[in-house]
């Protein structure tokens, strides 16, 4: 396993080593002599060269799939020079020293993890390299520019004598460290842009990882919570003494969110099975709950009710009214999706120890700082008497940004004194997620005599993530999260207006993979396809038009329909459809061909051409696999997912009842082209999927004249929309 390292251990480690320090003026580059003098640094980045020769790379984010745990290394490797077969990793534990130099937090999401620590690790990478070189140079008595380095050896250029980075590594601990050390060219580069093979593989496929629900700790106890089933549900009865009597239990007690304010019955014992057992054993009566008629059906009249209300003003450029009585064709749209679970490989869990003067926590998570900040909240430890160790996370998508199952950890642990692995069962995993928020949207367009689009007006109704998860990031009143990728639409439109109505249900919703991208691509990609339509244009050639002084669009466009080969004909019984959406930085284009089976109302979806420009490419193996990835993630909520709602909670359970795209019914043919724009970074993880779903649905317009406005695309939609046609 890729273990945490601590600060002390780090400070130990003979050799020479190096961190970078966010200040108000800029980075500082630092030794660890330093650091151990300078208490008022908390540095951020660790670099480790020691006498083996290993240059070992300490990770200030979480690794769920996504590769940051090859692609970070990757960044400092090149910049050292080292040779990648000597590279090692380790998993920084939460501290206000690993935080991440832009969000000022340790923590994992927004597909940023390149693009926050690519500048402070090449800076580390190149510090660390001149230190080497000066080192060598003093060694042999010759001038440092006579000196290069290459795969973690500095060659001395007139005699090719040569001194490994582990030989002259305790020399280099001694000098100082350059401030601005000089950084490559991108034509020197000889690791950044290869498609090397990620450093977690080997664990992860002969076993030997650690992910959350392995954590062992000796005599720790297992325990299960009984939740409410439905929102603002209280407990009635329950018998406790029947679940204390059940073999291998030991404690019974009140467990309650702090997150989301429910309260739950937690049973701790011996084994899981044991858990499991005295739990049902209690046998729980609940109240009907604050909203027992909250159901598909209700949600479905209160998003569509919700869009008559008046919104706030998000955007509002030109004057949409006027330009709406002048066009020549007016279209609109009402558009309809629902609540998402996000379907983690791995079921949430925590381990927890809590004793009166240490606590230590095991779990995977994406917010290393909200964990400790709970962490001493709950047992009133300061931050060096708390250790969290991060383990590979089994799937993330922003649910493990959350820390309420680390709560319920840490409350038992304290309560009964001893160390306690809590596992959600799946059941429990669907029923008590926060969601990706249900959202409903009316959009009304203008097209003048030329069939130039002259306004766009799109109103949003969508609970809000960011008054809960993050209240200091909201616009006033407005959720970032709920207008992402409408405000900062680039088609050239001279005059949109863009209304928010937020909705408050008592479904709490979450960041969910590509958060409010995921839902208004959808809209915007299917919107523009109609507009296009009423234009009697080409949807490629209708999207261009709206995007000729925006080059890094224009150009995914243009090569995800000449790879799909947009302009050749159609196999019989097939359509094709396209769309491109802008989010976390980097433009995404795709284009789908489908199948739609007449009587069934079955959509298949046999092949995808995606063109991504992320700008400057790290691993071009990582950034085509995430965007397979994404898009599978995207194709699944599309045709399947929706969070089924009964008697004012989640009637939705598993698998059987939580529809998945299965293998089988993946597309056949998945291409990734890299378009190389060699502009500033953009993110990876999430942008690939808000796509996928419109190009979908286009595609079953192009093939049947059947238009989806509603989410998900299942047999009964397409029959039901085919009806209106």
């Amino acid at each position: 396993m890729i273990k945490n390292i601590t600060r002390r251990e780090f400070l130990k480690l003979a050799g020479l080593t190096i961190a970078i320090s966010l200040t108000p003026s800029g980075y500082r580059i630092l030794s660890a002599e330093e650091v151990a003098k300078d208490k008022s640094f908390s540095p951020n980045v660790w670099l480790m060269v020691t006498p083996d020769n290993i240059v070992t790379i300490v990770v200030n984010k979480s690794e769920m799939g996504q590769g940051v745990y090859t692609s970070l290394p990757m960044i400092v490797a090149d910049e050292l020079d080292a040779d990648w077969k000597q590279v090692k990793i380790k998993a920084a534990p939460a501290g206000s020293q690993y935080i991440d130099p832009v969000w000022g937090m340790e923590a994992t999401g927004g597909s940023t993890s390149v693009r926050h620590m690519f500048e402070p690790l090449r800076k580390a990478g190149a510090a660390a390299r001149e230190m080497l070189i000066t080192a060598a140079a003093k060694k042999w008595g010759v001038p440092a520019g006579e000196c290069k380095p290459s795969k973690g050896t500095v060659i001395h250029n007139k005699s090719t004598r040569k001194l490994t980075y582990g030989q002259l590594a305790e020399d280099a601990s001694n000098l100082p460290v350059p401030e601005n050390p000089s950084l490559k060219k991108e034509s020197q580069f000889t690791i950044i842009g290869k498609p090397l093979d990620r450093l977690d593989i080997s664990e992860k496929v002969n076993g030997s990882a650690i992910f959350g629900i392995d954590v062992f700790v000796p005599n720790m106890l297992y325990a299960s919570i009984e939740r409410p089933p439905v929102y603002g549900a209280k407990a009635l009865s329950y018998n406790k003494e029947a679940a204390l009597k059940t073999a291998g239990v030991k404690h019974v007690m009140d467990v309650e969110s702090l997150s989301y304010g429910y309260r739950g019955k937690a049973v701790c014992a011996e084994t899981l099975e044991a858990a499991w057992k005295g739990k049902d054993a209690l046998n729980v009566k609940w109240d009907k709950g604050s909203d027992p008629e909250l159901s598909n059906k209700s949600l479905q009249k209160i998003l569509i009710e919700n869009l008559k209300k008046d919104g706030i003003v998000a955007r509002n450029d030109g004057d949409v009214a006027l330009a709406l009585n002048k066009a020549s064709k007016r279209v609109e749209a009402t558009y309809v999706l629902p609540y998402l679970y996000h379907a983690t490989m791995e079921p949430m869990n925590c381990t927890a120890y809590v004793t009166p003067d240490k606590c230590e926590v095991w779990v995977p998570t994406q917010n290393q700082t909200g964990v400790l900040n709970v962490a001493e909240k709950i047992t009133g430890l300061k931050p060096d008497q708390i250790s969290v160790h991060t383990t590979y996370l089994g799937g993330g998508f922003g649910r493990r940004f959350e820390t309420d199952v680390v709560q319920e950890a840490l409350l038992i642990s304290k309560e009964t004194g001893k160390p306690v692995k809590l596992i959600w069962t799946r059941e429990e995993d669907v029923k008590n997620d926060v969601y990706r928020p249900a959202n409903s949207c009316r959009i009304e367009g203008g097209i003048d005599e030329n069939g130039k689009t002259i306004a766009w007006s799109h109103k949003v109704v969508c609970p809000s993530i960011f008054s809960r998860a993050m209240p200091q990031r909201m616009e006033g009143a407005i959720d970032p999260a709920a207008v992402d990728g409408i405000v900062n639409m680039e088609y050239e439109i001279p005059n949109v207006h863009v209304e928010y109505v937020r909705l408050d249900l008592p479904v709490p919703v979450g960041f969910w993979r590509s958060v409010g991208n995921s839902e208004n691509a959808f809209t915007i990609e299917s919107f523009v396809d109609e507009l296009a339509h009423a234009a009697k244009r080409d949807p490629l050639e209708f999207r261009l038009n709206l995007l000729k002084n925006h080059k890094r669009p224009y150009k995914v466009l243009e090569v995800a329909a000449e790879k799909a080969g947009w302009k050749r004909p159609q196999k019989k019984g097939q359509g094709r459809g396209i769309a491109q959406h802008f989010a976390f930085g980097s433009y995404i284009a795709q284009v789908a061909e489908v199948s739609v089976n007449e009587k069934s109302g079955e959509i298949k979806v046999n092949r995808i051409v995606c063109a991504v420009d992320c700008g400057d490419v790290i691993n071009p193996a990582i950034i085509a696999a995430q965007m397979e990835g994404a898009m599978l993630m995207g194709l699944s909520a599309a045709l399947k997912e929706a969070v089924e709602l009964e008697r004012g909670g989640v009637a939705s359970s598993n698998f059987d009842n939580y529809q998945l795209l299965r293998m089988d019914e993946a597309p056949p043919e998945v291409e990734v082209h890299i378009v190389r724009s060699r502009e500033k970074l953009g993110g990876i993880g999430e942008p690939g999927l808000p796509p996928i779903a419109p190009a979908v649905a286009n595609a079953v317009f192009n093939t049947k004249g059947i238009r989806l406005r509603k989410l998900p695309m299942t047999p009964e939609t397409v029959k039901e929309a085919a009806i209106k046609v």
